[in-house]
């Protein structure tokens, strides 16, 4: 990958691929489950630990390879495995696997009775992959890493997806007897599948749709994977009856949920937990992250991260909420808006040029142009109450902590840094000077230099 971070705590739409497999797996039951690390293995294990608490952590030695990295975990689980139980071995760099297809893996391994089986896909090209060899039954003899492949076995479109179901007893025998006899110098654990032949029988399960089981070994195949995954959610919204317009500019992660009849316009984003009820229109250039957008609201041109946006409201464009905010029906937040903490009741306005941050307003209120709600006094954050009803002239500052009632009228450029009481107006004297014939310093000084000549 070219990064200082390792590869599995790669994001694809939203999650790592470490975060991915281990939910694909996790969701099979497994009364053990064990993680496998080596480069920045502390930084990989705590991830890990986040995604599942009680996974084991087993550290891999210096020895390089995948059968290397199943033999030190099986000399630390050997009591909890024990020689009758059946291990999955599954690699972290796929990050689209899915608990349906490891599901169809198990299946197929108990259903044939083999003593181990592989997870196996067709690509059109194999290259990177160690390819299944078979003998002429069609059973397994072996997989062949790339780089240790004649031409023959390089053209078999067959290839191995990193994933292996075993018995136990066979897998503790198969891997005892590893070398890394190859041009790799390391401890392939697809060796292991030669052994378990001579023990029992070797299946392959071919996976019923390859781009689960694609793994991620640079940026490139990332983008790739990503973009095809992105166009599957689309499809799939598409098909519940959202109206996406251009699925190309459009990114959706995996656990958003839009319903039916609402609009994703072009160049969104719609991360984490974001949900967008009917009717409401998204966009364009939009991103909502763990966003709730409310039915029939609009959004356009916008930054929304972890707020609610109520029924009808209008956002944008270019407003930014910040972190929790609370907008209730019929509200608005206008253009180039920041909101921060803001609880906006019904049918309130803040049309434009305008921070409201940790503020309460009431119902039917109306923020003039350029109000700054100052919250922060060089140590703490304070709030500011203001009531239903208010009518807010432009250009105010409000300095918190301040509470305005009910009813009440502001006039243009008023600082309010006292409390106002209901059905009052309140403005701040601001005598205006006016200086005729004015001219700027440097005008007068060049009639200066005129006049002397």
């Amino acid at each position: 990958m070219r990064s200082s971070k390792p590869k599995v705590l790669h994001e694809l739409a939203g999650k790592t691929f470490l975060n991915r497999v281990m939910d694909a797996v996790g969701q099979l039951q497994p009364e053990t489950m064990a993680l496998v690390v080596r480069f920045q293995g502390d930084r990989v294990a705590e991830a890990a630990y986040r995604y599942n608490p009680s996974v084991v952590v087993v550290k891999q030695d210096d020895i390089p390879g995948t059968g290397r990295a199943v033999q030190c975990a099986l000399g630390e689980l050997n009591d909890s495995i024990g020689s009758h139980g059946t291990v999955l071995v599954v690699a972290s760099d796929m990050p689209l696997l899915d608990a349906q297809t490891l599901q169809g893996l198990v299946d197929y391994h108990f259903a044939h009775g083999d003593s181990a089986t592989v997870l196996t896909t067709s690509l059109m090209d194999p290259t990177g992959y160690g390819r299944i060899i078979r003998d002429q039954d069609g059973q397994v003899l072996r997989i062949v890493e790339q780089k240790d492949a004649t031409g023959t076995e390089l053209e078999v479109h067959e290839v191995n997806t990193s994933v292996y179901l075993f018995n136990a007893s066979v897998l503790t025998t198969a891997i005892a007897g590893l070398n890394n006899d190859n041009v790799q110098g390391e401890f392939y654990l697809t060796d292991a599948l030669e052994a378990a032949r001579e023990l029992g029988r070797v299946g392959a399960y071919s996976a019923p749709d390859a781009l689960c089981v694609e793994g991620v070994n640079d940026r490139v195949q990332l983008a790739r994977l990503a973009r095809a995954h992105n166009k599957r959610i689309c499809e799939h919204w598409m098909r519940q009856g959202v109206t996406i317009l251009d699925p190309e500019t459009t990114w959706i992660e995996d656990d958003v949920q839009l319903e039916r009849d609402s609009v994703i316009l072009p160049g969104c984003f719609l991360q984490g937990s974001t949900t967008v009820a009917e009717e409401a229109v998204i966009g364009p250039y939009t991103t909502l992250i763990n966003a709730t957008v409310e039915q029939a609201a609009h959004v356009e041109r916008s930054r929304v991260e972890e707020s609610t946006i109520g029924a009808r409201a209008t956002i944008g464009p270019w407003t930014y909420l910040r972190p929790g905010n609370e907008l209730g029906e019929d509200t608005k937040a206008g253009a180039f808006v920041e909101m921060k903490k803001a609880q906006i009741g019904k049918a309130t306005k803040v049309p434009h040029l305008s921070y409201i941050g940790d503020t309460h307003i009431g119902t039917h209120t109306n923020v003039g142009g350029g109000t700054i709600t100052a919250n922060y006094d060089g140590v703490r954050k304070h709030r500011t109450e203001i009531g239903s009803e208010v009518h807010i002239g432009a250009g105010n500052l409000f300095v918190a902590p301040v509470r305005v009632g009910d009813t009440v009228t502001t006039g243009a450029g008023a600082v309010i840094r006292h409390a106002v009481p209901d059905d009052a107006m309140v403005y701040s004297e601001n005598t205006q000077h006016t200086v005729e014939h004015w001219k700027p310093s440097a005008e007068r000084e060049e009639s200066t230099e005129q006049d002397s000549h």
